[in-house]
Order: structure tokens, then C-alpha cells, then sequence
């Protein structure tokens, strides 16, 4: 009996969280549907309007929806906790939390219906909140792993460029701040770092612009570093993401010949026709 458990329980460990299995693809296509269907629903329920200007059958048909969609995702939240080696520990996981506020919605408007009666602002929170299942949709994008070692890889430059680039913010809002004054609306520290910020992102909402000579310079200067904020945190991610994949070729070596640097979607080997290890196995 014993055997059996742990059979089902590693079974269905691979199909909720092992993606190199075909049941494990599927399954995580489903969720990622589920996630996507729910969010559209959210997204019309959002426009139709809200709970005071909905019609008593259109509440009824929304509200079994939801029920429908938290049952199903509370269903899968109590499998991967149960199913993963350290529950605990996948509970105060990214994805732990993420699966906790997908569901938590629902039982919060059961618990304390007050909320969705008298406050319009936690009724309009619960609706961001639901939205959030999007980021299911993250498991089906292998590929980020790739993406995230390269930002842990290139950390430190970042941290670097980033801290340079905020000293850069700083120093021009406290410019601007003694330059143009509160009587062209620069009337704080904050409101001025906030007027740097906008600039160098190169947005120019418009709402503070500078009126003196010497303000409208620093300006100029602030939108020319605003290019480099896109130009060098690209670079630094693109080769990280070179050697990155490159790593990845290497990893495809020919048992027959040992010939390495194979295309990652290779089955067989370009020097003497071998067929390649599968980047994990299929059941």
C-alpha cells in the first residue's frame, strides 16, 4: 500500500512539475489555459462593469465562473504541495505564492463579504489579484531559465550600471531643484529626482518641464545617459545570453565520436551520424 502512494505521488509529481515528460508539457498547457481563460473572464467581467450595475444574472453567471476556476486552481494547489518533496518550502516559493493569490479572491469575499459590499477599492484589489494568474503562463517558457542565469550571471554590472545610473537621478533632481525652483513646479527633492526619472527614460510626460537656460542643458544631457540606460544593460544581457547558449551546445556531445557544439534541437551528430542524447527523457 505503502508502494502504491509513493508510485501515484511520484506520478503526479511528473505530470504537475516535470516538463521534460509529454504528460508534464500537456499538463502545464492546460494550467496555462485555465490561467489564460480566467484572466480574459476577469477582463470582460472588468468592462461589462461592477457589482452594483450588474444585472442579478450576470452576477450569478460570473460568480459560478469563478467558483468553477478557483476550485480547479485550488485542486492543483493542494496537489503540488502535497506531491512536492518539501512541501514547506514550495508553499514560500515564487510559484508557491503565485498559486496562494491566484485562489485567495474568492474565499477572502467568503470570508469577509463586508468587502465586496461596502469597499469598491478591495472589490477592484480582488480583480488584480485574479489577474495574476497570468504568470502561470511562465512555466510554459523553458526558455527563461536561460534568461534568469543570465541575469544572475551579470548581476554585478547591472547592480554597477544601475547604482551609477541612480547617483546620475539624484545629483540631477537636486540640479534642477536649485536651478528652475518651486516656480516651475520643481517645488521638492522628490518631485525632481521623480522629473529625472521620467527624462531619462525618455518618456517626457511634460507635466514638469524646465523654463531656464541651464535647466533646459541638463535636460539635454539627461536625455542622451536616458539612451544609454537601454543600450549598455542590452549589451551586458546579450552576451551573458551568447554564452549562455553556447554552454548549452557544448552540453550535446556525441557519445560515439564526442563531438561537441550541436544545435540544441539536434537528434544526430554532424561529424559521424550518431544519434544524440535527448535533453531529457519522454515517457
Amino acid at each position: 500500500m505503502t508502494g502504491n502512494k509513493s508510485s501515484l505521488r511520484q506520478r503526479c509529481y511528473h505530470v504537475l512539475f516535470d516538463q521534460r515528460t509529454r504528460s508534464g508539457r500537456r499538463s502545464e498547457v492546460l494550467w496555462g489555459l485555465l490561467a489564460l481563460l480566467s484572466v480574459i473572464t476577469v477582463f470582460i467581467e472588468s468592462s461589462i462593469g461592477n457589482q452594483v450595475t450588474f444585472t442579478p444574472e450576470q452576477w450569478r453567471m460570473f460568480i459560478a465562473i469563478e467558483i468553477g476556476f478557483t476550485l480547479v486552481f485550488t485542486l492543483e494547489y493542494v496537489l503540488r504541495v502535497l506531491v512536492w518533496p518539501e512541501p514547506v518550502r514550495y508553499v514560500f516559493s515564487f510559484w508557491g505564492f503565485i498559486d496562494l493569490a491566484t485562489i485567495l479572491p474568492l474565499y477572502v469575499l467568503w470570508l469577509w463579504p463586508e468587502l465586496a459590499i461596502h469597499y469598491f477599492f478591495a472589490w477592484r484589489a480582488m480583480r488584480a489579484i485574479r489577474v495574476l494568474r497570468i504568470l502561470k503562463l511562465l512555466r510554459l517558457m523553458p526558455a527563461l531559465n536561460s534568461l534568469w542565469r543570465a541575469v544572475v550571471n551579470s548581476r554585478h554590472q547591472l547592480i554597477l550600471f544601475y547604482s551609477f545610473i541612480a547617483i546620475v537621478l539624484v545629483t540631477a533632481g537636486a540640479l534642477m531643484y536649485g536651478i528652475e525652483g518651486a516656480v516651475n513646479g520643481f517645488t521638492s527633492l522628490g518631485v525632481s529626482v521623480y522629473w529625472a526619472v521620467v527624462t531619462v527614460a525618455t518618456v517626457g510626460y511634460g507635466d514638469i518641464t524646465p523654463h531656464t537656460p541651464l535647466g533646459r542643458f541638463v535636460a539635454s544631457l539627461l536625455i542622451l545617459i536616458g539612451y544609454s540606460v537601454i543600450a549598455i544593460p542590452t549589451g551586458i544581457l546579450t552576451a551573458q545570453m551568447t554564452t549562455e547558449l553556447q554552454r548549452r551546445r557544448l552540453e550535446r556531445k556525441c557519445p560515439l565520436c564526442h563531438q561537441q557544439d550541436h544545435e540544441t534541437n539536434a537528434q544526430y551528430c554532424k561529424s559521424c551520424g550518431g544519434r544524440l542524447p535527448l535533453i531529457g527523457k519522454e515517457e
